[in-house]
């Protein structure tokens, strides 16, 4: 009688929810809003913690490395990018991978330890390397080296046999008549090396996992060294 009528009929037949307090009102649109809300913080947050969990990953176990020359042809390109393994830092912890004879790893150049290389382990501590007519000679035996282009080894080189000390490596890169390696410049302290290369992801075409050579496992052990005041033979590490 007063004031402007409402036209529209109740919302619940004859009850209005203004009626009743203990009547729940739905407004989809807004509980819509509120749902989505809800959910973007919650997408948020799961996006910080992946990235926080990738940060330590990417610090601590696994680091992404650019393939830089063809000192490594055929088995690795220029331009090419791989992961590499960081846990290797504490492999005399026990617990942590080792390197083997054939792995492909990264360290610091011995020479100027501002520059970074790749290469291939041939010689583990204790080993007596030698190279006989451009074959590769580790403890009286030649190296099963399928990894390698014959047309990248035509210069059959000769060189004396290098003893590999506790605490260093013997390096060469597969492309052998265009690699400084420790063919030139020494051995490789086994502090320099920070990384074993572990998955191929760039190009796209050549995804792949390095794989461990196993051709060579039956290379007789070197002579013993001491590591951390115990005699021990170069078997354990292989």
């Amino acid at each position: 009688m007063f004031g402007k009528q409402s036209s529209q009929p109740p919302p619940f037949g004859a009850v209005r929810p203004d009626d009743d307090p203990d009547i729940q009102v739905q407004r989809p649109k807004d509980a819509a809003r509120k749902h989505l809300w809800h959910e973007s913080r919650l997408l948020v947050r799961d996006l910080i913690f992946a990235l926080m969990v990738l940060a330590l990953v990417m610090v601590f176990i696994v680091q992404p490395v650019k393939v830089e020359g063809t000192s490594m042809l055929p088995y690795l390109h220029d331009g090419e990018r791989i992961f590499v393994n960081k846990l290797i830092y504490y492999e005399d912890y026990g617990w942590a991978p080792k390197v083997y004879r054939g792995d492909i790893v990264v360290f610091w150049f011995p020479e100027d330890p501002s520059k970074s290389y790749i290469k291939r382990v041939i010689g583990l501590p204790g080993d007596t390397v030698e190279v006989r007519d451009g074959h590769v000679n580790v403890n009286g035996r030649d190296l099963d080296e399928t990894y390698l282009d014959p047309h990248l080894n035509m210069s059959h080189a000769t060189r004396p046999p290098t003893y590999v000390k506790p605490g260093y490596y013997f390096v060469m890169g597969d492309n052998r008549d265009n690699s400084s390696d420790s063919r030139i410049w020494g051995l490789v302290p086994k502090k320099y090396v920070y990384g074993k290369a572990l998955f191929r992801y760039w190009p796209l075409g050549t995804v792949s996992v390095m794989s461990k050579d196993t051709l060579n496992t039956a290379v007789p052990p070197g002579a013993n060294y001491r590591r951390d005041g115990v005699n021990v033979p170069d078997s354990d590490d292989r």
